[in-house]
């Protein structure tokens, strides 16, 4: 994942000139330390989403799906947890929250997995007791297990390179989806497929060209996972500093699909 971040760092620190919130604290974790959220206003009824930023998260992962979360029809106020941001993922702040996003990151699960490991219980209960986890490629493989927050009927693996997968590897580039019966177009890099169980109690949002799971929502106690190997929230500058084009044009509609998804009660 190394050349996709070097060149998401140049876009974020434009970006980040640019002003705003989310910005802002794109640049400071650009300069070495997660980003931070504005202070809670305690005036602001907005549903609180939790967003992982912790120094293993790539440096546009955490700020594109918090600005996501932010402009929505239903948005969200955003704080970002993790070591760095100034706040710590735990079951307090958990209990405050609606919605946990961990998002992209970089290669290394074992040692993103040394941070989220003390909390991996308080996660576990607050999803049971009807929270709402979204893992978006590299949270998506922590929400299967080992490592992991074990939330998922059945375990994530990584698709690229394995039997019947049409990338071969690592690479930055844009995958064919069936997603509800449509064919559709989605930033990929080293994202993972879906082992699962058999009878499995899961909604398919889309699947690879091998038939793979790609995208799904799953029950968890009384709350719901869901998890994307592919990345439904690139913006176009992922697409523009990869060198890659999406056949589809730019969207945000299959991220708030799966966002809707992983909400509905």
């Amino acid at each position: 994942m190394s050349a996709s971040v070097s060149l998401r760092i140049r876009s974020s620190l434009r970006r980040a000139l640019a002003g705003g919130a989310v910005a802002s604290a794109l640049l400071l974790g650009t300069m070495g330390c997660a980003g931070s959220a504005p202070s809670p206003d305690p005036t602001d009824s907005r549903p609180l989403a939790l967003v992982y930023d912790g120094p293993q998260g790539c440096p546009d992962c955490a700020p594109t799906i918090a600005s996501i979360l932010q402009s929505g029809d239903d948005p969200f106020r955003v704080e970002f947890v993790g070591p760095g941001t100034g706040t710590e993922l735990s079951a307090q702040i958990l209990a405050e929250a609606q919605l946990y996003v961990q998002p992209g990151g970089g290669d290394d699960l074992a040692t993103t997995w040394d941070d989220l490991a003390p909390q991996a219980q308080a996660v576990r209960d607050w999803v049971g007791r009807g929270g709402s986890y979204l893992g978006l490629c590299f949270g998506a493989y922590l929400a299967g297990r080992d490592p992991g927050f074990d939330l998922l009927p059945g375990d994530a693996y990584g698709w690229a390179g394995s039997p019947g997968a049409t990338v071969p590897d690592a690479r930055d580039t844009v995958v064919p989806l069936t997603w509800r019966g449509e064919q559709r177009w989605v930033y990929f890099q080293d994202g993972p497929g879906f082992d699962l169980d058999e009878d499995a109690d899961v909604d398919v949002l889309a699947t690879y060209p091998d038939g793979a799971p790609a995208v799904l929502v799953a029950p968890f106690g009384a709350g719901r996972v869901g998890v994307a190997g592919p990345h439904p929230e690139a913006d176009e500058s992922w697409y523009q500093e990869a060198g890659l084009t999406n056949p589809d044009g730019y969207s945000t509609d299959l991220i708030e699909d799966l966002l809707a998804a992983t909400l509905a009660r």
